[in-house]
């Protein structure tokens, strides 16, 4: 039988002076910004679009906004409305965790199309400038709720698998007693900081590298994410207050994954389409 190893205790404070607090969490969303915004930089040298470092830090501060805003009020709207209902400060309490990509994603995708207005840019232009940034972002997220201990992953015997405390996952496992759990469970945050961060940066840059039809640069990142997604839910456990919402398989994520799939494969296509038939 494999020994597993504990899930690593950190202090999410990682230091206080008296009532103000600075957190892991949210210096691992600052380090996701600060490194976009590298990103940004790099990405407007070999663009044609004439982007200017001004433009690239209103570019992240909009798409930060959007996502925080998003993110926040997504995890409550798809995830927990009845705690909302309960207490509506709950949705301010950013620190505690609970923040939903696609609500992130949707709330991006409002700043994105505020921000082209504002520069007088095509909105589908500005997305696939910003698609290949926002995977290093996500990445940093996933630290986050590594840090935080949310997001405990499903049962497993593999040599990857960390013990969990009992407080953590006593939704999912009301028979837990004691300290920590007697099972280990994947570290699912980890697998979809390597997948929807890593893995999915390398796949949008390299395919950004290279000039694109319009709109084939944002179809990636949505097909991209999907399928990432999809596939790092097999290994993260549903919401305990939630749990499977379709076929006692298939989590919330998986459901909100599908229409950005569709979404993706319309961009790739659509106006691949439109250019043939305008080329002939």
């Amino acid at each position: 039988m494999l020994a597993h190893v504990y899930y690593p205790i950190i202090d999410p404070i990682i230091i206080s002076l008296g009532p103000l607090a600075i957190r892991w969490y949210g210096l691992s969303y600052l380090a996701g910004f600060a490194v976009v915004w590298w990103l940004g930089r790099l990405r407007a040298k070999t663009n044609p679009g004439g982007w200017t470092d001004t433009q690239i830090s209103d570019l992240v501060f909009f798409g930060a906004m959007g996502a925080v805003l998003g993110g926040r009020i997504g995890y409550v709207l798809f995830y927990n409305m009845p705690l909302f209902l309960d207490d509506p400060l709950y949705l301010f309490r950013i620190w505690e965790g609970g923040m939903s990509f696609h609500g992130g994603l949707s709330g991006v995708g409002v700043a994105l199309w505020l921000f082209a207005r504002k520069m007088n840019r095509s909105f589908l232009a500005v997305v696939d400038f910003a698609a290949p940034l926002a995977p290093i972002g996500l990445g940093f997220g996933r630290l986050a709720n590594f840090i935080n201990m949310e997001l405990p992953g499903r049962v497993t015997d593999s040599a990857f698998g960390l013990i969990y405390k009992c407080d953590v996952v006593r939704g999912l496992n009301p028979m837990c007693v004691g300290e920590w759990e007697t099972v280990a469970r994947h570290p699912s945050p980890l697998y979809q900081a390597f997948c929807e961060g890593l893995l999915l940066f390398l796949l949008v840059w390299f395919v950004s590298r290279k000039p694109q039809r319009t709109g084939f640069v944002s179809g990636t990142f949505l097909v991209g994410y999907g399928c990432m997604r999809i596939t790092t839910e097999f290994f993260r456990s549903p919401d305990a207050h939630l749990g499977f919402v379709l076929l006692d398989a298939v989590t919330m994520g998986q459901i909100l994954s599908i229409p950005m799939i569709i979404a993706g494969i319309v961009l790739m296509t659509w106006f691949a389409n439109q250019e043939t038939a305008q080329s002939r």
